[in-house]
């Protein structure tokens, strides 16, 4: 019963919040289209409420255009898991199968630190360090780079994730059993053939569950994001330029006392019922892979 009790409170405090989010976005979605939100590509809430006489409802017209903004945080992540999966998956199974134990002690404590460091931290050296750096190796091949980009965001953010990827790929290639390497073994495969063919399919959902909750990481990253992309809704695939994702939006929006009975205000509900919704989509893409490679392996 206590057990019971648990869950069915998880469940209801998972309730409770989309419920909170669906109830002011519906209140957003009465004053702006949602398809304009959907589809729209200028983003300027600070706009929302400066008239134009000549325009019918000009407050709330074409200023929440969110394809700035999800495809800011589709780039950044994109180039975050492109750091942290190859990076955090190889040195997972090097530490699993290859490192000594006098090196696994050694090592396994210092990727993890990187996942305790506050992730202002991981801004600064962004902001201060990456960002610059790009700019002047930019500059020196003529390149025109911004000391906020969404390169320098995605590296830094690529390096917090990698203990996440690491340390679990370790865990579940851990997990399994060592019945099924020797008789790998037994039947003359190579380390490196046992890795391939037995251990990795073995600990797959386990795998892609790291990198899931890496992706989901990602996506949730506002101060790397803050400090080091900047703020500008910039629709863009030159990574080398300003970005901004749903998240950063959101705080900026509801930063200060704000009244929540505006469009401006209501937006950031918008975002998080969008951003909910988009890892969902990521959580069911993910557990389908999941089952045709268990099923191939079976």
């Amino acid at each position: 019963m206590i057990l019971f009790s648990f869950c069915l409170f998880s469940n209801l405090t998972t309730f409770g919040i989309v419920l909170s989010l669906l109830f002011e976005s519906i209140k957003f979605f009465t004053a702006v289209s949602i398809f304009d939100f959907i589809t729209g590509t200028n983003w300027a809430p600070g706009r929302a409420f400066v008239r134009d006489a000549s325009v019918q409802n000009a407050d709330v017209e074409n200023v929440f255009g969110a394809v700035p903004l999800f495809w800011g945080t589709f780039f950044i992540a994109m180039i975050a898991m492109c750091v942290a999966v190859p990076i955090g998956l190889f040195s997972g199974i090097y530490m699993a199968e290859y490192a000594s134990s006098k090196v696994r002690k050694i090592a396994k404590p210092l990727i993890e630190v990187l996942a305790g460091v506050p992730t202002v931290v991981y801004g600064f050296f962004a902001a201060l360090t990456v960002g610059p750096f790009f700019r002047v190796i930019g500059e020196s091949i003529g390149l025109n780079v911004s000391s906020e980009s969404a390169l320098a965001a995605g590296i830094v953010m690529g390096v917090m994730i990698i203990p996440y990827v690491s340390s679990l790929t370790d865990d579940v290639i851990n997990a399994v059993p060592n019945s099924l390497r020797e008789g790998s073994y037994a039947m003359g495969a190579t380390k490196s053939e046992t890795i391939k063919k037995v251990i990795l399919p073995a600990a797959l959902p386990g795998v892609v569950g790291s990198i899931l909750l890496a992706i989901s990481r990602a996506v949730g990253e506002t101060m790397i994001v803050v400090m080091a992309a900047g703020l500008g809704a910039n629709l863009t695939i030159n990574p080398l330029e300003a970005s901004t994702t749903i998240t950063t939006q959101i705080v900026t929006i509801l930063i200060g006392d704000q009244s929540f009975n505006n469009p401006k205000t209501q937006a950031a509900f918008a975002l998080g019922i969008t951003l909910f919704f988009f890892t969902l989509v990521i959580n069911i893409i993910a557990l389908n892979i999941v089952k045709k490679f268990r099923e191939k392996y079976e």
